[in-house]
């Protein structure tokens, strides 16, 4: 064998790889119930991924979507397996009840299949161990997306927080809800399961208290708390009547402490954060708005604000970044917030919080 012939052949199957690389992800659509399936629609025109199927026995449903966003009903199937034999996707993602995301990766896992959720990952820490056990077995990506993940401004204050700018961490305090379900008018399929403890695992402390979780996980790089504390109540019976509609967690580490606010009972939707450090805060006040203090004297301080572009593609979009992890593009840093070993964090400090509700009492974790 020649040179020649060997340099063509290694040429080709480089050329091969490189074609394979920029292909689209060919990607299955599980459920049409999450409203949060808007976005992947939307993701599909960047050019990174190929919606070639879609799971949804709602045949009324599907059709509503296939209207608005011009896909014809043929690539609808009633259940995942007819999808799959159907059209082999690479990948799916999840945008049903979290109680189904168990079956997703059950179905899906063992034939090789890449697999994103929406938060949280599971219903119940159970539910998510034997999903990480499927996922590292037949070595699939496991990953889940929360909204704050691509926020300009997470990254900033990740950054700035690395950098010593307020000095060591000493106090989090997270921010996360809305009105409620039913008040900001939430789609009828999306609020019969968002409202129900089994197929939503709770209300507003499974909801949006898993989000300030994801990023203090993600902040002090995979560090478990000592102990977790939550308080739930229920201000709206009228329109939650089967789950807490608020709930506050308390987790301590070492040397800082944060407290999670979660509700669906917020006069004003938002997604903010606060990291003060022994000589200054970073204020992460939504998306694109950030403010960093420096302590100067008792109260005074000298304040620097930043208004925030999109992060460059593919850390910009959820389906964009699952389509490079699958390709390979892209390797996660270690318990990034989308990443399964963040998220089995994310699960243990959540059933502690659901458990310490319960009792009434503060749940230790252990190390």
């Amino acid at each position: 064998m020649t040179h020649k012939f060997i340099y063509f052949i290694s040429f080709i199957l480089l050329s091969f790889h490189m074609i394979s690389q920029n292909k689209p992800l060919k990607i299955g659509i599980v459920g049409l119930t999450h409203t949060h399936v808007h976005w992947i629609f939307d993701s599909e025109k960047r050019g990174d991924i190929q919606i070639i199927g879609i799971v949804e026995p709602n045949n009324e449903l599907a059709q509503k979507y296939a209207n608005q966003y011009e896909f014809s009903m043929n690539i609808v199937y009633t259940t995942m397996n007819d999808m799959i034999k159907a059209v082999h996707p690479e990948a799916v993602t999840a945008f049903g009840t979290i109680y189904e995301h168990l079956k997703i990766v059950e179905t899906c896992a063992p034939l090789g299949i890449h697999v994103m959720v929406e938060k949280p990952l599971a219903t119940t820490l159970k539910d998510a161990k034997k999903m990480e056990i499927l996922a590292k077995k037949h070595k699939i990506h496991l990953l889940t997306n929360y909204e704050t993940t691509w926020y300009p401004t997470n990254h900033k204050s990740y950054e700035l927080l690395e950098a010593g700018k307020i000095g060591d961490l000493r106090k989090v305090i997270i921010r996360d809800g809305h009105k409620g379900p039913k008040k900001i008018g939430v789609n009828m399929e999306f609020l019969d399961w968002l409202t129900d403890p089994i197929q939503n695992g709770g209300g507003a402390l499974t909801d949006f208290g898993c989000y300030g979780i994801n990023l203090m996980t993600w902040l002090l790089k995979g560090k478990k708390p000592n102990t977790v504390t939550a308080i739930t109540q229920q201000f709206q019976p009228e329109n939650n009547p089967k789950v807490e509609d608020d709930a506050t967690i308390i987790l301590t580490y070492d040397d800082c402490n944060a407290t999670i606010q979660a509700s669906w009972d917020w006069p004003i939707g938002r997604k903010d954060m606060e990291l003060y450090g022994l000589n200054g805060a970073i204020y992460s006040d939504n998306r694109h708005h950030l403010r960093i203090r420096i302590s100067e004297g008792y109260d005074g301080y000298q304040e620097e604000a930043f208004n925030l572009e999109e992060r460059p593609a593919p850390f910009d979009d959820p389906f964009s970044l699952f389509a490079a992890v699958v390709k390979n593009n892209v390797i996660l840093s270690p318990y990034n917030p989308t990443s399964l070993e963040n998220n089995m964090i994310v699960m243990e400090i959540l059933q502690a919080a659901i458990n310490s509700a319960k009792t009434h009492k503060t749940v230790k974790i252990k190390k």
